[in-house]
């Protein structure tokens, strides 16, 4: 499977920004779908926010980040909540579920606190969020090879497939060690330099 290029990426992130953002009527004809009377973008879009990135996942990242910025020493959930500013219960949880998943340690008691599980080169930006939120990209809870489009929506599977491994592209190949030192991959700066990659459009 091909993998989508930067601005097929970007063409169909503008495309969902403005879906989002459209209100009643403003969506042309062309975009409603005959039966249903439901945009077929719409429906799209509606598939396409189980991508979008969660709070906790969000929380999660920048926790393991100053783990990480600490260079092995241990960092109660206290300093960490108030660094990054995380709410000290959405935290809690976090860290039990990253503890669970093997990323993070922890230790109680005076010298305790938590901290990474193994070095920060090895642990992607991927591995974090798939112990939050589970597989990367789903449609409906589902993974995009287990499902099945009949008739004209036949190849929106192949979009999703090629979605999901645009995000492996990046999200796998970053790590927590990339995030410290500053010093990102060059795909990923790549696309980063991209100046309509930092715009929003208001139109598809």
């Amino acid at each position: 499977m091909n993998q989508l290029n930067a601005a097929d990426f970007l063409q169909l992130t503008r495309s969902i920004h403005h879906i989002k953002r459209a209100r009643p009527g403003q969506l042309s004809p062309a975009a409603v779908g005959n039966r249903s009377g439901v945009p077929r973008a719409l429906r799209v879009t509606c598939i396409m926010l189980h991508m979008r990135l969660s709070a906790r996942s969000d929380y999660a990242l920048r926790a393991v980040i100053e783990l990480a910025a600490s260079d092995g020493g241990h960092v109660t959930a206290d300093q960490l909540a108030k660094t990054q500013s995380i709410p000290g219960k959405f935290l809690e949880a976090i860290l039990t579920q990253l503890r669970r998943a093997g990323l993070v340690r922890s230790q109680r008691g005076p010298d305790g606190g938590f901290w990474l599980a193994r070095p920060a080169s090895q642990i992607s930006l991927a591995d974090i969020i798939r112990a939050i939120d589970g597989p990367l990209l789903g449609v409906r809870g589902e993974r995009p090879e287990n499902l099945g489009y009949v008739g004209a929506a036949e190849p929106l599977q192949a979009v999703w497939i090629a979605l999901r491994a645009n995000e492996r592209a990046i999200l796998e190949e970053v790590t927590l060690e990339h995030i410290v030192s500053g010093n990102l991959p060059a795909s990923v700066k790549k696309l980063a330099d991209n100046p309509a990659a930092w715009t929003s459009s208001s139109t598809a």
